[in-house]
């Protein structure tokens, strides 16, 4: 119990983590749609933003299909797989 729990709360943690660092993406995202152009610095942070986006697919599509909550212990034996592959 005590190890799900900690799974549970580092995923949380991670997960949050990642959800913050993608603030703003939207306005920077419209920039060119509103006529201006992005710099260097707001490329580098449009970058940054989408590869944190990419890091939370695993959870957005669990989220976004129908029957979610089936595929949902399916995906945390899969999280778990992997994480246990990279400590060893």
């Amino acid at each position: 119990m005590q190890k799900m729990l900690a799974a549970q709360n580092r995923e949380r943690s991670r997960l949050l983590g990642e959800m913050g660092r993608v603030r703003g993406l939207m306005p920077l995202l419209m920039k060119p749609r509103n006529g201006e152009r992005w710099t260097t610095a707001e490329r580098t942070v449009l970058q940054d933003q989408l590869r944190a986006l990419v890091s939370l697919s695993p959870y957005l599509v669990v989220l976004v299909l129908p029957g979610s909550f089936i595929v949902l212990p399916a995906l945390a034996w899969w999280l778990d797989r992997r994480r246990r592959s990279r400590d060893h």
